[in-house]
């Protein structure tokens, strides 16, 4: 009995360990597998889809989309993920304190980080993972191995909306090539037999096992691929409404859960907290402080 309660135990003890080094230290792994997964795809379509397309006679200008949104992709992804996210040092942290007021309810002034011992600046946010406090922190991104601040969010909505871009266009041109076998082989006109002997005019069903049996791993790419894009698709979307409304994924989550945090003592403690992001100037404005981040100059100037 003994043997039996210490064997779990020490399971539970090396799963720890490993998901922490997995999920709390700076690691290649996600990034290989990123890779790898895009060289997955890619040499699917390009050994299969491209071909057989090319055979059909499809416009070269659509068959090559997919590859000119893997190199923009590619070279976004290398930019974010060697890209200094916006590191707080002792020797700026000074400064950037100046770059964003203090909302007084996520972000209040005064406060030390115990780690890097700086005061933190508004808007920033120690990482567990690069063990360094980020300015304008948005959450520490596993799949480029860096964390996503101040100085390289832009280049990461770039990198979310060419992979989504990257992989619709091999949606849309793999479900074309099929579509078009369809069509050719005038099979959506025909009727089938049952068990009972029965005939059937053809159903969406029916032709989709036809594929599968006659493509088996071009109708499994595309079915990966499509899930993949409404994923990418969701969370491109988000980010992109947390860039038009100038906010970060840490903030929305602290917003989120600010309703059992503790009373400011300035305020009395019969009035609720109430939330409001201070930091939004317009759309416009926001898409733009994305891509060019404000200095202290420019905030002592406005």
């Amino acid at each position: 009995q003994v043997l039996s309660l210490v064997i779990p135990t020490q399971l539970q003890r090396v799963t720890h360990r490993a998901l922490h080094r997995l999920f709390h230290t700076r690691s290649c792994l996600f990034v290989v597998l990123h890779v790898a997964l895009q060289a997955a795809v890619f040499g699917e379509y390009t050994w299969e889809v491209f071909v057989y397309c090319w055979e059909l006679q499809f416009h070269l200008l659509l068959l090559l989309l997919p590859y000119l949104l893997l190199a923009g992709n590619l070279g976004c992804f290398l930019l974010c993920s060697r890209a200094n996210p916006g590191t707080v040092t002792k020797s700026n942290a000074a400064s950037l304190v100046e770059v964003y007021a203090y909302d007084g309810v996520l972000f209040q002034r005064g406060l030390v980080c115990p780690t890097c011992t700086v005061e933190k600046p508004a808007r920033s946010k120690h990482c567990s993972v690069c063990r360094t406090c980020v300015h304008r922190f948005d959450h520490h991104c596993m799949w480029v191995n860096n964390c996503i601040g101040a100085c390289n969010a832009g280049l990461f909505l770039l990198y979310l909306l060419s992979l989504t871009a990257t992989a619709g266009a091999v949606a849309a041109v793999t479900a074309a090539f099929l579509i078009q076998v369809l069509l050719l082989s005038n099979i959506m006109h025909s009727t089938y037999l049952d068990a009972q002997g029965q005939e059937h005019p053809v159903e969406i069903a029916f032709l989709v096992q036809h594929l599968f049996l006659t493509f088996p791993r071009i109708v499994f790419m595309l079915g990966f691929v499509i899930l993949l894009t409404l994923i990418l698709g969701g969370y491109c979307s988000f980010s992109l409404y947390l860039a038009l409304t100038n906010q970060t994924t840490n903030e929305w989550c602290k917003a989120r859960r600010f309703g059992g945090s503790p009373h400011l003592p300035s305020q009395p403690h019969d009035r609720p907290l109430v939330y409001k992001n201070i930091y939004s100037k317009g759309i416009w404005r926001n898409l733009k402080e994305i891509f060019n981040p404000p200095t202290v100059p420019e905030r002592k100037k406005k």
